[in-house]
């Protein structure tokens, strides 16, 4: 008898999504599930990336918790809301991974930090080298770029240049910029 064991399960390739500034615009502490709205070409893009087998997960800093705006729940119904508006594109996010905290308490779970991609990684079985994040922001680009994930950045145009003078301070640049969610999925696909 082999004391071999079962072969392990491939692991899989995804793209890590922020939340706002990215799948929704960024309404600065939305308390209102009713209020979550997909952003233009987000619905398509996502689409894309599933039909390339590509898990979608979204990682988000949602600080209006700890700092006692909305509830734990409330985060949870805005990313229901949000899957039902993607569901109108044939798209879903498979899971959803949030920070609660404050960035005064200095977690790990709060981007740039990586906990949440780790356990992201872990519950899902991704590949780090085969995947990409997509995001608004430097703290998108600087989490990716600790992980070895292909970073797409999709700066929102009134935040422009706060991101780039975010990106100079951090000392990171994206593998890639584009304009919009759907050219930023092509990109992912083709790697640049």
């Amino acid at each position: 008898m082999s004391g071999s064991s079962a072969p392990a399960q491939p692991k899989r390739r995804a793209v890590f999504v922020d939340r706002d500034g990215t799948l929704m615009p960024d309404l600065h502490y939305l308390g209102n599930p009713e209020a979550a709205e997909v952003t233009r070409g987000v619905g398509d893009g996502l689409r894309l990336l599933r039909q390339h087998d590509y898990a979608i997960i979204c990682i988000t800093n949602q600080s209006g918790v700890g700092r006692g705006l909305f509830t734990e729940e409330t985060v949870h119904a805005i990313h229901r809301r949000l899957n039902e508006r993607l569901s109108a594109y044939r798209a879903h996010v498979d899971a959803f991974y949030y920070c609660p905290h404050t960035p005064e308490q200095n977690c790990e779970c709060r981007k740039p930090g990586t906990a949440l991609f780790l356990r992201a990684a872990a519950e899902w079985s991704i590949d780090f080298r085969t995947s990409a994040v997509i995001g608004d922001r430097a703290a998108d680009v600087e989490a990716g770029a600790r992980l070895g994930l292909f970073t797409v950045l999709v700066p929102e145009v009134a935040h422009e240049s706060l991101v780039a003078a975010e990106l100079s301070q951090r000392g990171v640049r994206p593998d890639v910029e584009r304009a919009d969610f759907g050219t930023a999925a092509t990109a992912v696909l083709h790697r640049g």
